[in-house]
């Protein structure tokens, strides 16, 4: 598994206006409706599921907020820079920057763990959370976070 097959370029967001978790997530099931063909109001109840079990936040900045989605033939990632730092309840308690949402069917659970690892140990890269920080082109980010590895997860 590779990263551009989980992230279309129309998946890499700049998000300005994001001031807590809920307007995130939000503001991720907006763009990942446009992106999957669900309704917002179904991917944000299952992120704020997710959720409800522990936070994603991970740490360095970095979130991985993810989901099971019933009607999903295939793993769905969108990756969102945000202008500014909100809380996200991260392990470290340092706000988060960097999003890396994935939506996966409700039966698959290989590939939804195999892209979890990939996109965890991309983003542990701290010289590309350095990158991903200093551009605020979309095409930029993608073509960083896609270019960055090609390696199978573990």
């Amino acid at each position: 598994m590779i990263l551009s097959q989980l992230l279309k370029p129309r998946a890499v967001r700049v998000l300005t206006d994001v001031s807590s978790k809920k307007r995130l997530l939000q503001g991720v099931a907006d763009v990942a409706s446009g992106l999957i063909g669900l309704p917002a109001g179904e991917i944000f109840d299952a992120l704020q599921d997710r959720e409800s079990l522990g936070p994603t936040g991970v740490g360095h900045g970095v979130a991985l907020p993810h989901a099971r989605l019933p009607v999903l033939t295939e793993v769905h990632g969108a990756f969102f820079r945000l202008e500014k730092p909100i809380d996200f309840d991260a392990a470290d308690r340092q706000p988060v920057d960097l999003v890396f949402t994935l939506f996966a069917p409700a039966d698959t659970g290989v590939d939804h763990l195999k892209a979890l690892a990939l996109v965890s140990r991309t983003l542990r890269d701290q010289a590309l959370r350095a990158k991903l920080r200093a551009n605020d082109d979309a095409g930029t980010l993608h073509t960083l976070l896609t270019e960055h590895t090609t390696s199978e997860a573990a």
